[in-house]
């Protein structure tokens, strides 16, 4: 067959991620011990979002996140971050995907300070989400909480 040969093989591939590319990122909920969440604002769009950000190439999905969680919020996980759901983020882009995954247990290394890429960071309880929280993260949150299927779009 001649997809057997590996040049041609690879050559098939690429010409499907060039025609048919994805984008892939990860999302995570951090609940602390008095049931409140981790949600960032960034500097380059508004909003209140769960920790997260793109996977990069050669990355796993998992080591995203705990980089992602890290970096937004100098939050360090404590075992395995739990993979909730994959959804579609048409408003991203038509061919966007996210991992969202839950943190059962972490440490908080500091208070995350702004940088570039992050202008806040706090927890807030469930039922205080602050205004501008986006409708993703509060439905995302929402699914969590109430234990609902999760939607299949962001």
């Amino acid at each position: 067959m001649l997809l057997d040969r590996p040049l041609l093989r690879r050559l098939f591939h690429l010409g499907a991620l060039a025609s048919r590319g994805m984008t892939l990122g990860v999302r995570g909920v951090a609940l602390d011990g008095a049931g409140r969440v981790a949600l960032v604002r960034h500097t380059y769009v508004s909003g209140w979002h769960l920790p997260g950000g793109g996977v990069e190439r050669g990355e796993a999905v998992r080591d995203a996140m705990v980089r992602e969680f890290r970096e937004e919020a100098e939050i360090v996980p404590q075992g395995e971050p739990r993979l909730h759901a994959l959804y579609r983020n048409v408003v991203a882009a038509p061919r966007d995907h996210v991992a969202l995954f839950v943190l059962p247990a972490f440490t908080v290394l500091r208070p995350k300070a702004p940088d570039r890429e992050v202008a806040e960071c706090a927890f807030f309880a469930l039922d205080a989400l602050p205004e501008g929280t986006t409708r993703g993260t509060r439905a995302r949150l929402r699914e969590i909480h109430e234990g609902l299927p999760p939607d299949p779009n962001w």
